[in-house]
């Protein structure tokens, strides 16, 4: 039968499954769905998604005949004695069997009224025919009295057997590690199942021998995996991390080490190995795909649906370990942390390389870099050693920069702000790191080779001063697109703050200017929770101050320039405020609306009230000097963080657990008075008698960590006397008004660059008294359902956005699905072109981009999951509005 003919039949065959009710589970007519197609395309091309809908809706019967049969046909091919023989057991039909399951399930998902069935389909007690039952079924085609048929006596006709789902998954994980199948063929009499990890890296040092045939057949069952895991993409974000899915609990419980170990190592290392860099002729990849690059996109998917998996709780007893993440960070060889980290710059630094290279659009761009700052991410948040080293080696000052680069580089594109908003965090997450506070003293040199989009002109200065540019630079030139992490952006100023060294000036005046934008009245009157960001940046100011006076001059000389501001903030009242906001609209029309200090009142009027985002949980453990294989600890970081209740030591106030809960975060924090967060121990102690104190061990003393509800654009609220009285107590302002104080009779004004100098020289000599250092504070990220919910749904958005560039937006696994996680739009379709032959995905993200702020806010009710649609992605490319 010639191919087009086999295509016809095999339309012929999916036709029928929706027309003729109730087909025989033993009717020939089966086997065409697994020895007709020749290829994915067949099979994704010609099953369309109206014929899927058709039958499920219709004759669902056929869909669970359809979903066994090919089950069935893999099982009995891996356990075939001669598989994959052409003849006898050919490997065609197991990737056939394969490509239907994944073409299938995503439609399966969507249905909502197909939950319980499919519960009971997949996941149910199932009973399959013993030997005698085989036997006995056999008694019709075979002499009765042949005793080599007789069943043994009292061997039931059935027995026990898996439910069909974990039967299912347990055969795709032994066929990644097939001889002759996805690895070299095993000599004779050896197991065919040898768990080997594919690449050499953490936890192998010899290379195995590959085809691209191993390659491709990894990547069909890659891609089935993440199938049966993308039930995720139909919950709503804040309903997944309650649910959970099914399929990924059982995968990341699994008891079995090698296994876990193998499949970890192997996706690890085959992602971290790809060199996108390799010599070839250029613009090759516009005209090529590249399978390799299909199998790392695969391999890296679905190694973060694994790590990142946050096992529901099961309401009795704490929750399954995840292995996965367990088992990486149990990591500790300075060898791996490494390979980690020269595999990750690798990639990360691509974009950076693309655009220097001389002949521009040349080389391969990459389309997940953001999953492997997500991997990075992981890694810091699970393994205290990989931070350790990272920092200890200096490597986290080319990771900030990198992290910069996206983050800057994107940040008004609003298909971007997901990728943005985890940049950001993962900043935080380094931030509250002490050692890595201390590093950035360190001089950042040949800062003028970077990029354009993140090089500071004339700069000379540390990385701390690199870094707190150009956290101004996001600040003040997003536009309001980032207003939801501006708490964050703060926090990662706050937690270094103690550390800081010789501060530039020109950082200095930065964080002045910010100063004067927040405690503008057009700022604090337009939103009731504004005040809490300059709170913030006041207490970073103070931390400064506090702990490095005499390292930093310019910092105290830019204060005692401002001091009217903070003099003024003191003695701030609503008639004070309303005049000054009238006195610069007056300004403004004077000046054309062009005022300098307009514009500088309102460089950042665009913040709406401090959002809720939790940052991960990190302790500062130090390096441990004894080695130890993967996994020989008996208690993971996870049980060591719940059996401790040490309380931390004053100077250092909580830094949580080592690695994210893999349970639900509780509501206690939540319930911690707004007033009380993030507050310094002065102002908390002029707390009115009868308000609830909290507890250091319970809070995250998160600046964005809020309990009252979060507005957008705060249309109807209306400042008041009361509302100011509320919080202008409780600023700390007793540092910075001390120092003025004390230093503004001795230091001069400046007048030219010799009474500048005069003036640095005075605050050097200058001795200030009653000013006492507070506790060190860091600002942490806690996870809450809300904030996983947002995490997963960047996640598998940008699953769905690699899929379709993978699939070139006509084949892909969930086109045309009803997606629920994110909202998926389409878009025009482009004017081919030599770089974009067929269009492209503009960015990941998810339908939270309004509420990505109110992470942890309690008494958030809407919905945070959309239900978005795709009609099958051929107008045009799919873009994934963000998060």
């Amino acid at each position: 039968m010639g191919a087009s003919d086999s295509k016809l039949v095999f339309k012929q065959g999916i036709f029928r499954l929706s027309e003729q009710k109730d087909i025989r589970a033993d009717d020939p007519y089966w086997t065409g769905f697994w020895e007709l197609p020749e290829s994915a395309e067949d099979v994704f091309s010609l099953f369309s998604p109206a014929d899927i809908r058709r039958t499920r809706d219709s004759n669902l019967e056929n869909l669970e005949t359809l979903i066994l049969a090919v089950t069935s046909r893999l099982c009995i091919l891996r356990n075939h004695p001669s598989f994959p023989d052409p003849e006898l057991a050919p490997e065609r039909d197991a990737l056939n069997c394969i490509r239907v399951l994944t073409r299938l399930l995503p439609f399966i998902y969507e249905a909502d009224y197909l939950d319980a069935w499919e519960d009971k389909f997949f996941w149910g007690a199932r009973r399959k025919r013993s030997r005698r039952g085989q036997l006995v079924r056999s008694e019709v085609i075979f002499d009765e009295a042949d005793p080599e048929q007789t069943p043994t006596e009292g061997e039931p006709e059935f027995e026990k057997a898996k439910p069909l789902a974990e039967e299912l998954i347990d055969t795709l994980v032994d066929l990644l590690f097939f001889s002759d199948f996805t690895l070299p063929k095993a000599p004779a009499g050896k197991n065919k199942v040898t768990y080997t990890i594919w690449q050499s890296g953490v936890g192998c040092n010899t290379p195995v021998s590959s085809t691209k045939e191993f390659e491709n057949n990894r990547t069909e069952i890659l891609r089935l995996l993440l199938a049966l895991a993308s039930k995720s993409m139909y919950m709503s974000a804040n309903v997944l991390p309650v649910k959970g899915v099914r399929a990924i609990t059982y995968i990341t419980t699994c008891p079995d080490k090698q296994v876990v170990l193998s499949v970890l190592c192997s996706m690890l290392n085959t992602t971290l190995k790809y060199n996108p860099a390799s010599w070839r002729v250029p613009y090759d990849h516009v005209v090529f795909k590249d399978p390799k690059q299909i199998l790392v996109t695969y391999c890296l998917q679905l190694l973060l649906v694994l790590i990142l998996y946050p096992i529901p709780e099961p309401g009795n007893g704490p929750p399954p370990k995840n292995y996965f993440r367990h088992f990486l960070g149990r990591l500790h060889r300075p060898q791996d942390f490494q390979f980690l980290v020269d595999g990750m710059t690798r990639i990360l630094n691509q974009p950076l390389q693309a655009t220097s290279s001389y002949l521009p659009g040349s080389h391969k761009s990459l389309t997940w870099a953001p999953e492997m700052i997500m991997l990075f991410w992981e890694a810091l948040q699970c393994n205290k050693r990989f931070r350790s080293f990272i920092i200890d080696t200096d490597r986290a000052h080319d990771f900030v920069v990198l992290v910069l680069f996206y983050a800057i580089d994107q940040r008004n594109d609003p298909t971007k702000q997901g990728l943005i908003r985890m940049c950001i965090f993962v900043l935080q997450t380094l931030s509250v790191e002490p050692n890595f506070g201390k590093s950035l003293n360190k001089t950042f040199e040949r800062q003028e080779s970077l990029p354009a989009s993140i090089r500071i002109p004339n700069f000379h200065g540390t990385y701390a001063d690199y870094l707190i540019t150009s956290i101004f630079t996001l600040l003040t030139t997003s536009k309001g697109k980032l207003d939801a992490i501006y708490p964050a952006l703060l926090a990662i100023i706050n937690n270094i703050a103690a550390y800081i060294e010789n501060l530039g000036r020109a950082t200095s005046s930065k964080l002045l200017q910010l100063f004067a934008s927040m405690s503008s009245p057009s700022f604090l009157f337009a939103n009731e929770g504004n005040h809490i960001l300059l709170q913030s940046l006041l207490e970073a100011l103070n931390a400064i101050v506090e702990h490095q006076y005499h390292k930093n001059p310019n910092l105290a000389f830019a204060i005692i320039r401002s001091k009217k501001r903070f003099q003024a903030l003191r003695d701030f009242t609503l008639e004070s405020g309303q005049e000054e906001i009238e006195r610069q609209n007056q300004l403004r029309k004077e000046q054309g609306g062009d005022a300098g200090a307009g514009r500088r009142a309102d460089s950042i009027d665009s913040l709406r009230s401090p959002i809720s985002s939790r940052v991960p949980t990190l302790s500062n453990v130090p390096e441990e000097d004894s080695a130890f294989a993967i996994g020989d600890d008996e208690e993971s970081e996870d049980e060591a963080a719940r059996g401790s209740a040490t309380p931390r030591s004053p100077v250092q106030l909580q830094s949580g657990t080592n690695s994210r809960s893999a349970s639900i975060s509780s509501s206690v924090d939540d319930a911690v008075p707004l007033q009380l967060r993030g507050m310094s121990e002065k102002a908390r102690g002029k707390m009115p008698v009868g308000q609830p104190s909290f507890s250091r061990q319970n809070s995250t003393t998160s600046l964005n960590s809020v309990s009252t509800p979060t507005p957008g654009p705060n249309e109807f609220f209306t400042p008041s006397a009361a509302w100011i009285e509320s919080w202008l107590p409780e600023l700390p302002l007793h540092t910075i008004l001390t120092l003025i104080s004390q230093l503004a009779p001795r230091v001069p004004t400046p007048g030219s660059p010799s009474d500048a100098t005069a003036a640095l020289t005075a605050i050097r000599q200058t001795e200030v008294r009653g000013i006492e250092p507070s506790p060190i504070r860091v600002h942490l990220f806690e996870w809450s359902p809300l904030s996983l919910g947002w995490y997963e749904s960047l996640l598998w958005s940008f699953i769905f956005a690699g899929e379709m560039l993978v699939s070139k937006g006509t084949a892909g696994v969930w086109n045309g699905t009803s997606i629920r996680l994110f909202k998926v739009q389409e878009t025009a379709a482009q004017t081919p072109s030599l770089l974009a032959p067929r269009g492209a995905v503009d960015a990941v993200g998810s339908n939270l981009v309004q509420r990505i702020g109110s992470l942890n806010i309690r008494g958030g009710t809407t919905q945070a999951g959309q239900r978005g649609s795709s009609n099958g992605g051929n107008n045009g490319p799919a873009t994934v509005r963000d998060v």
